[in-house]
């Protein structure tokens, strides 16, 4: 075998390794405030979603936070058990299920409000720096979406 193959497998030479690692740290990093309201990050991303746009369809949901029916059906039967949403067929296309902010999910926005502020303390770069990921990561999610 040759020294470039070698060097392909290398974990340092992956780039979803950093992606991956990063993610893991800055997701754990989260979950001090998460544990305050009573939510896992899919929870809160999903919330944060639903705090934009008060309702949306699960097929919208799942486009938006690149999650499929299978792990976003659980995620929203528990999200409903805490009263934070309900779910229920369209009345516009009953083949969709509509999901929906209570008013204690909207409650709950009040309670998250400064997690994004804490979360910039812990990740640790400049404003440059932030945007210049943030671009190049949805740089990739668009990348790969077209695919």
């Amino acid at each position: 075998m040759n020294n470039t193959n070698n060097d392909a497998l290398k974990l340092e030479n992956q780039l979803c390794f950093p992606l991956y690692a990063a993610s893991k740290e800055v997701i754990k990093q989260y979950k001090p405030y998460l544990d305050a309201i009573d939510l896992t990050y899919t929870q809160y991303i999903t919330m944060m979603i639903l705090w934009e746009r008060k309702s949306l369809t699960v097929k919208e949901l799942g486009k938006r936070l690149y999650l499929d029916s299978g792990t976003l059906t659980p995620l929203l039967k528990k999200l409903e058990a805490k009263g934070l949403i309900t779910r229920a067929r369209s009345s516009r296309d009953e083949r969709n299920l509509d999901v929906t902010l209570t008013e204690k999910g909207e409650a709950l926005k009040q309670m998250a409000s400064d997690i994004p502020e804490q979360m910039a303390k812990c990740v640790k770069l400049s404003a440059e720096d932030a945007l210049q990921l943030y671009t190049l990561l949805y740089k990739i999610l668009e990348k790969m979406s077209e695919e």
